[in-house]
């Protein structure tokens, strides 16, 4: 079993239990504003999502991490690598990814995760290159990617909703563990 610890963090494969705070973190408005079409997902969707996640873990050997707050064993939210299918211009590449509960922002767990998540595809999964994709205006996530020392590299368009996105990227061997 894959697991990673940080100073505050457990990033670790998904619990059964875990469906239940997770479809509450997806049922925010406010978390799901940059996600897709900004529309919420119930604990069925949420149950779906985390399959695939599990699956991408069987498939490609890295997937989406499920955080954990070492302090009180709380989920957080995710963290982690995959095929950002959605947008296949970009493929076979891997992206770094994120989305926590609302009580979580402010606090540097996404930065402290995500990074955590770019040590294990240089060092463990050993990648060459993450991308990060970001919906123009989303400036927390942007904010995310440039601590983690991504670049933008260049600006395109979502293929189903439309919407601008900014993808950037980071050499691995450029990464500062």
């Amino acid at each position: 079993m894959t697991e990673i610890q940080t100073p505050r963090l457990l990033l670790r494969r998904w619990h059964d239990d875990d469906l239940v705070p997770m479809a509450e973190i997806n049922s925010d408005p406010g978390v799901m504003r940059w996600v897709g079409d900004g529309s919420v997902r119930d604990l069925e969707q949420t149950a779906e999502a985390v399959e695939r996640w599990e699956e991408e873990w069987d498939e490609e050997g890295f997937g989406l991490f499920a955080v954990e707050l070492l302090a009180s064993g709380e989920l957080a939210g995710f963290t982690g690598l995959t095929l950002p299918e959605f947008l296949p211009e970009v493929m076979p590449e891997v992206s770094v990814c994120w989305r926590l509960g609302r009580q979580f922002w402010g606090q540097g767990y996404a930065s402290e995760a995500a990074h955590a998540a770019v040590e294990f595809a240089l060092q463990d999964r050993g990648l060459e290159r993450l991308l990060g994709i970001a919906r123009i205006g989303d400036t927390a996530s942007e904010n995310v990617m440039g601590k983690l020392g991504m670049t933008p590299q260049r600006e395109t368009t979502h293929p189903e909703y439309g919407f601008p996105l900014r993808i950037h990227a980071i050499d691995l061997t450029e990464f500062q563990a």
